[in-house]
């Protein structure tokens, strides 16, 4: 079944409606259970049938023919359709496989996925077949249509990315354009070409998505005007509500860097607020550690615990994403013709499922992981381990740069003026500063500068694991790093860390030299160990996995290392331009 492309082919759905008549028997049979009906908001007994990856009914009649059919006893659970993530960053040190894998055990069977490593990892049209080999997993994966970068690329890799999104925008598999992190350029910069994206997007007839933190109501009621339906950048009840007054889609985010959906939801609660068919949850991405208990079941519980209605807030979880997207009649419920997407509970109260059937088949059965091995054709389409045919120099390491870039937080960087002496082999344990550089994953230029706040006595991080894919150097000793970077390319790619000649950790991620081919069980051990590590080298901050990722990330205050150089982000100015090798 190609269940992606919202269809199914004739015969099957033949098939589908002999089941009803009783010429042919159900797949499978779940009987006498208790299950949420989300177009009536009620809980309901009754059977359930499946055929392979469909529900056919649901109700209180049994099939005339059980020829065959595995009978499944439902009295002691209850059923609810399978969660939706309406906003993967599915490349986390994790790969989408990975993380879709994991997500459908803990009952979060359908994602709706950034495509932006994509745009830098491969051509367009080997990215299309990874999309057509993800339909063979037990989640359904959705994807959205980036219209920028995040970042500021040089001009020839600008019209590379640029020229894929069209293709993107038209691919049924997308659902979603955005997220929009380039807003300004669009409302206050004139992008003409990213606006017109955005209307072939809305010609297409699937919504486009905000990325508005801070934004005033003007703003939000001008990028309305424009076209946006939905923003999940809300970080205070206020904020929620000022977005669902305007009339978006309103994510209420639960995620590593931003765990705010306690304080939003006791903010709606003691606002008196009731309605909540406009408000759905996402964890945004987070960094492996945090899906340690799972994903949208983590926030349904959340959401309980605050006094939020059990069946409003499993519709959070289900229905509503599927409304908005337009995808109601293939996920999100439990009604005829879905996608077999069931959650088998042991109370309401608990939404982390004791069983899991993702598209017809069991992927988890009282606690016990039944997930069949769905191979993936990585290297075929373009996904190979990283094999750079360049080293790093001596001359390559110059800091003369007079601004550096200091972190108030784990993803947030403020310039500031270098006044040590930076031409030392190490830099002293005295201070937090530490070299840093970005390097062309081709090796044909490099930025320079300093960083404040990432270590005080770490010789080297390095890192193929980035927004837009290049090298990130980061440490105190300048032969560190090239021993760093030398094992890094050795192993494939990934992050490795050295001091004073030793190897203290690496991670390979032979994936694009991005993501790790690691089960994310496997993956949460050791990012706490990339933690641990870092930490013992004086790392102040929590999620070193997303400094990483948002060093060159310009949607982000106040200065970024990109591949243009040292830029101002509100500017839009190159403080300090890259160098050629």
């Amino acid at each position: 079944m190609n269940e992606t492309r919202f269809r199914w082919r004739n015969r099957q759905l033949r098939e589908h409606a002999a089941v009803i008549d009783g010429s042919s028997a159900p797949t499978k049979l779940i009987k006498n259970t208790t299950y949420l009906n989300v177009y009536l908001k009620q809980w309901m007994t009754g059977h359930i049938w499946l055929y392979e990856d469909r529900i056919i009914y649901t109700g209180k009649e049994l099939p005339s023919n059980t020829d065959g059919t595995e009978i499944i006893e439902g009295k002691d659970s209850y059923i609810v359709p399978g969660y939706i993530e309406p906003h993967a960053h599915p490349f986390q040190l994790y790969n989408p496989q990975s993380l879709a894998e994991y997500a459908a055990e803990a009952g979060t069977t359908t994602l709706i996925n950034d495509n932006l490593m994509w745009l830098f990892l491969t051509k367009k049209e080997k990215a299309f077949s990874l999309l057509e080999e993800f339909m063979n997993l037990p989640a359904t994966m959705y994807w959205w249509a980036r219209f920028d970068s995040q970042s500021a690329l040089r001009d020839e890799d600008k019209e590379a990315f640029d020229v894929q999104i069209p293709d993107w925008i038209e691919h049924d598999a997308v659902i979603q354009g955005g997220e929009l992190t380039a807003w300004p350029d669009v409302l206050h910069g004139g992008d003409e070409q990213i606006l017109h994206w955005m209307q072939e997007t809305k010609r297409s007839r699937k919504p486009l998505e905000a990325h508005l933190p801070g934004a005033s109501k003007k703003t939000l009621v001008k990028m309305r005007l424009l076209g946006m339906d939905s923003e999940h950048e809300s970080m205070t009840a206020d904020d929620v509500m000022n977005r669902l007054e305007i009339g978006y889609q309103t994510g209420l985010r639960y995620s590593s860097i931003r765990p705010d959906l306690p304080e939003i939801l006791q903010g709606l609660q003691e606002k008196g607020h009731t309605h909540y068919d406009h408000l759905m949850y996402t964890t945004d991405g987070s960094t492996p550690g945090f899906y340690r208990e799972g994903l949208i079941n983590q926030c349904v519980k959340i959401a309980i615990d605050a006094g939020v209605p059990e069946i409003d807030a499993y519709m959070m979880a289900t229905y509503h994403p599927a409304r908005h997207f337009g995808v109601e009649n293939r996920v999100g419920s439990l009604n005829a013709g879905r996608v077999a997407h069931l959650n088998f509970l042991r109370d309401p109260k608990d939404p982390t499922p004791h069983s899991v059937i993702g598209k017809g088949e069991w992927v988890k059965r009282e606690d016990e992981s039944l997930q069949k091995e769905t191979p993936i054709e990585w290297e075929k389409n373009g996904i190979e381990p990283l094999d750079l045919n360049w080293e790093v120099s001596d001359e390559d390491m110059q800091f003369s740069m007079p601004i550096g870039m200091e972190m108030v937080n784990d993803v947030i960087m403020r310039p500031y003026a270098i006044d040590i002496d930076a031409s030392a082999e190490r830099l002293s344990n005295e201070t937090h500063e530490a070299f840093l550089m970005l390097m062309d994953r081709e090796g044909e230029w490099m930025v320079n500068t300093l960083i404040k706040g990432f270590t005080h006595s770490l010789g080297a991080l390095v890192s193929s694991y980035s927004n837009t894919g290049d090298l990130i150097l980061i440490g105190k000793s300048r032969s560190d790093m090239k021993k760093a970077f030398k094992r890094m390319n050795e192993i494939g790619g990934g992050i490795v860390l050295v001091n004073e000649g030793e190897i203290l950790f690496e991670l390979p991620l032979p994936l694009g030299g991005v993501m790790s081919e690691l089960p994310l069980k496997e993956l949460i051990v050791e990012e706490n160990r990339l933690k641990e590590c870092l930490h013992e080298h004086g790392s102040s901050f929590t999620d070193p996995v997303y400094t990483l990722l948002f060093l060159s990330s310009m949607h982000l205050p106040y200065i970024r290392i990109t591949p243009l150089g040292i830029m101002d982000v509100k500017k839009k100015e190159v403080l300090f331009p890259s160098i050629m090798r």
